[in-house]
């Protein structure tokens, strides 16, 4: 706050000196100097020789793309569905090789990471590199279930479940009067929602005082409660009805955000929340927590292009499309869903100043000023969350 921009945060702690620093500062934007370089596009590029387990974390703090970018890359050419492999546990990076029974106030109700590596990994390993060693029973997809806290043998990912089951796109609608619902607009509702984005008071990623990035406070902030944005003013709280039934996803969340704003520049956080019940028996801790299942945060200057950043026009609705990482998780009956919308999630990000600069490293202080925010929920104009869908016979 006291640099104001990346760039000048930069100056300040004698970054110039570094080369990579450098390079970062002359690639804002997603152009060819990082997608020659991109992992998943290398690796598509290669024959797949050898039998590959990629293991993912669902709250992965560092790095919740790679895995699954990787599965989709080089997924297509396993023709015999018997030499890529994919695990998603519940867990913060690298909790694989700790304990697994619980991630913040959230509890497994088994040790997820203890049956990893026993169950999957073990026979896995065993198999390919020990003489003699028989055939592990191990699924293409291993999946853990969040919600039910179950563990799922799936022959794809998404597939949902093993047999008997559908996956489709289904809108959840941002509606009036901060609803969320399966339901579509009518053309009686209010047409918009909107609050005011303040560049000096942005929103932060966790409850302040925020501690340093390192050890648990940092790897599990991904679960942390999210009661204390869904308060305040420049974030809007879209929320359910309680469910009567389980409801289970599958997949990547796309948020389809219809909005305006009043600047030239914004970014747009979308967050899908699971909202426990006020009184949950035996976990004090999470009466009416929410619980972020699925989030990111997306530059609205990339809404046309990631590789080049274009001024917004100030007070026109428009759609900003993005996948937010994927979720294998069941909102319980008895619970609700809810899905927040702000446009700042600092420090995690560097704050956008609302003002379209040809590189926000370098935005000055007279750039970064207030804007009203709206949230289009009218027929024709409508926000939504594509979920991935399990429905069952």
């Amino acid at each position: 706050m006291q640099a104001g921009s990346a760039g000048e945060l930069g100056e300040r702690r004698g970054m110039a000196q570094v080369g990579f620093w450098q390079k970062l500062l002359a690639h804002p934007s997603y152009d060819a100097f990082w997608r020659d370089q991109a992992m998943d596009r290398v690796l598509a590029a290669e024959p797949l020789k050898v039998p590959v387990m990629l293991v993912h974390g669902l709250w992965d703090q560092e790095d919740i793309y790679g895995a699954l970018a990787v599965y989709r890359a080089i997924k297509p050419k396993d023709t015999g569905n018997d030499k890529v492999f994919l695990v998603m546990g519940p867990w913060y990076h690298g909790q694989e090789i700790h304990d697994g029974s619980s991630l913040d106030a959230i509890k497994f109700n088994s040790d997820t990471a203890l049956y990893f590596r026993q169950e999957i990994l073990r026979p896995f390993l065993d198999q390919y590199l020990k003489d003699g060693a028989p055939k592990a029973d191990v699924p293409p997809v291993s999946a853990f279930e969040t919600g039910t806290n179950t563990w799922r043998r799936l022959p794809a990912w998404p597939a949902g479940c093993a047999r008997g089951c559908t996956l489709r796109p289904t809108p959840l609608y941002l509606s009036a009067g901060l609803k969320l619902s399966f339901t579509a607009p009518k053309a009686v509702d209010e047409a918009f929602d909107e609050y005011v984005s303040d560049p000096a008071k942005p929103v932060p990623y966790r409850a302040r005082p925020i501690p340093p990035m390192e050890g648990l406070a940092w790897s599990q902030w991904l679960v942390g409660d999210q009661r204390e944005a869904s308060g305040r003013p420049d974030v809007v709280a879209f929320v359910s009805d309680v469910l009567s039934a389980p409801v289970k996803i599958s997949g990547q969340p796309i948020a389809n955000l219809m909005a305006s704003i009043s600047g030239t520049d914004s970014d747009w956080v979308v967050k899908m929340i699971d909202v426990y019940p006020d009184e949950v028996a035996g976990q004090e801790a999470l009466g009416g927590y929410q619980l972020m299942v699925s989030a990111d945060i997306f530059r609205g200057r990339y809404r046309e292009s990631l590789e080049t950043p274009k001024a917004i026009a100030s007070g026109t609705p428009l759609l900003y499309r993005f996948a937010l990482p994927p979720a294998n998780h069941v909102f319980l009956a008895g619970h609700r869903m809810m899905v927040q919308v702000q446009s700042s999630w600092f420090p995690l990000y560097d704050r956008n100043p609302q003002t379209f600069v040809p590189n926000i490293f370098w935005a000055k202080p007279g750039d970064y000023r207030k804007s009203v925010q709206r949230i289009y929920h009218a027929p024709g104009q409508a926000s939504f969350i594509e979920l991935p869908l399990v429905t069952t016979p």
